[in-house]
């Protein structure tokens, strides 16, 4: 049986579960999801805890179960407490700051780049610490989001210089080593 997979979820206060066939919506404070899990898992709510189950051993049952049980899982956080990703900004001259909800970033290019936040994604921007804060309660997009952000300027390993997550490591590299003649 799925380690993951077994585990219930449990449903706070204020989040409300509806469960059609595999179709699955989760309102809360924070937002509201849908999705649609495959047919052959089996989603059950008793007093306040969600289990799902699988119908058999096959393969393909087994790769189902832990994942829907943690898409399941992933939405109810997200609609009661919320996803962030924090990025972190390095280079002299290198800074963000926030246009309205837009977010701008001046990352060495001759031009400032935009970025727009998508419906339930809001930007927080700490300019003393250099750091973009991503949240919303959808972790799918809060991440996809973040790494849109990242790709403006992706870390280079020899000065450290440009955007990275806050747990990211950087591997440096060591420079030329000099001319031999």
């Amino acid at each position: 049986m799925s380690r993951i997979g077994r585990l219930p979820i449990e449903v706070p206060a204020g989040v409300e579960v509806k469960i059609d066939g595999s179709y699955v919506k989760v309102k809360g404070p924070k937002g509201e999801l849908e999705w649609t899990f495959s047919p052959d898992i089996v989603i059950k709510k008793e007093d306040g805890i969600i289990v799902v189950e699988r119908p058999s051993d096959q393969p393909t049952h087994r790769s189902l179960h832990g994942t829907s049980r943690a898409v399941l899982n992933n939405m109810v956080v997200g609609v009661s407490q919320g996803f962030e990703r924090i990025l972190l900004i390095e280079g002299v001259g290198y800074r963000a700051e926030m246009d309205g909800d837009n977010l701008v970033l001046n990352v060495g290019y001759s031009h400032s780049v935009v970025v727009k936040p998508p419906e339930g994604i809001s930007f927080e921007v700490d300019t003393r610490a250099r750091q973009i804060k991503v949240s919303g309660y959808d972790k799918q997009v809060v991440g996809q989001v973040a790494a849109n952000i990242r790709r403006v300027r992706p870390t280079e390993p020899y000065k450290g210089k440009g955007i990275r997550y806050q747990d990211e490591r950087v591997r440096r590299k060591a420079g030329k080593a000099g001319k031999t003649s």
